[in-house]
């Protein structure tokens, strides 16, 4: 009976081992677990550092070479660039104007005579610029509905402006109800003025259309010079 009795024993005492042994097993297979995340959350890191850090050196390269533009030659400069090939020196004198009218010492100078109005059914009507503080303000006043252009007499010295271009910018009542841009282009010095028109627009229609406007006409060209800043006002009347 006790002989039995160990032997009931030893077998309880030996089916309990595998299980401790399996316990542990399974202890391990979690800890490896555990520790391939871990590994595979640190690669992840490391990858997403150099991706970082591989967008940066791009950045950086993009603005190594960034586009920095060259130093502007004076027209004089210019045209005497190829004084030996007849052909092209009548091309550029044909395209740049005239030397006699440029220094290359001073910077372009934009000079605004006039501004005016075009319109269906309307004389056209001129005003000299700049306006002084007696002259009205109110420069035109405009039929709802019409078709209408500004028209400019502008002279350009002592050297080339490049991409002069235009802003006009609309309110009534304190509010922005427009804004128009537009290219005159590149003009080079001479003695006679340029005559130029804007774009055509069409004024708006309807009873809450008409009344009082005030605009503001800004100049520049490509380098960011500012030639010219115009307040003025107009009307858009029923007939």
């Amino acid at each position: 009976m006790q002989m039995e009795m160990g032997g009931g024993e030893e077998e309880a005492g030996s089916s309990s081992a595998p299980l401790k042994v399996a316990q542990c097993e399974n202890g391990n297979d979690a800890i490896a677990s555990c520790c391939a995340s871990e590994v595979d959350g640190e690669k992840e890191e490391e990858e997403e550092r150099k991706d970082g850090s591989d967008h940066e050196e791009i950045d950086g390269e993009d603005e190594e070479h960034e586009f920095v533009p060259g130093p502007l030659l004076s027209l004089k400069d210019q045209l005497e660039k190829d004084k030996d090939d007849e052909s092209l020196r009548k091309w550029k004198e044909k395209l740049l104007g005239c030397v006699e009218e440029t220094d290359g010492n001073r910077e372009t100078e934009v000079i605004f005579h006039s501004i005016g109005i075009i319109s269906d059914g309307c004389t056209e009507t001129m005003t000299s610029l700049p306006i002084t503080e007696n002259q009205n303000s109110m420069l035109f006043s405009l039929k709802e509905g019409s078709q209408y252009c500004l028209k400019l007499k502008f002279s350009v010295k002592h050297n080339l402006v490049c991409g002069l271009n235009y802003v006009n910018t609309v309110w009534k009542k304190g509010v922005r109800v427009d804004q128009s841009r537009g290219m005159l282009g590149t003009f080079a010095p001479q003695q006679e003025p340029y005559e130029h028109l804007l774009e055509e627009e069409t004024t708006p229609s309807g009873a809450l259309a008409r009344g009082l406007y005030t605009a503001k006409l800004k100049f520049e060209d490509d380098d960011k010079r500012n030639h010219l800043e115009l307040d003025y006002c107009f009307e858009i009347r029923k007939t």
